[in-house]
């Protein structure tokens, strides 16, 4: 998967100004492997420094403008503010979009790392 260094700046910003609690957003771009685009979305978790859960409504508006522009839904992200860039078994426990990125950034490491879900666990993707 290719990540712009636009896009790659944009995930570090969001999850450092967003400690100590987690961020997460939408990855977007014109194809599935490349993510050009960092869409922002709330973080509405009971405990969002523990974990991350996104609006349903917003989410949904934040995936239609991305097709209204004629992009792909590359995926999701979430920071791990205080862990590294492993999906946490809470992370699989709430796994629910096939086939799609799931991009965990470390903002204390300086560090990301992807993964597709494919219905029953994660599986390491190569970022470039």
């Amino acid at each position: 998967m290719r990540l712009t260094d636009e896009a790659r700046g944009a995930l570090f910003t969001h999850a450092r100004d967003g400690r100590p609690e987690e961020v997460a957003g939408v990855l977007a771009g014109p194809d599935s492997e490349t993510v050009t685009r960092v869409e922002r979305a709330e973080n509405v978790a009971d405990d969002p420094r523990r974990r991350y859960e996104l609006d349903p409504v917003e989410q949904a508006e934040i995936l239609d403008a991305v097709e209204t522009r004629g992009e792909t839904v590359v995926g999701f992200y979430h920071s791990h503010p205080r862990d590294p860039p492993v999906p946490s078994a809470t992370d699989e426990r709430l796994a629910t979009w096939d086939g799609y990125v799931y991009l965990i950034v470390s903002p204390d490491e300086s560090s990301l790392a992807a993964y597709r879900w494919t219905g029953e666990r994660f599986e390491s993707v190569r970022l470039d």
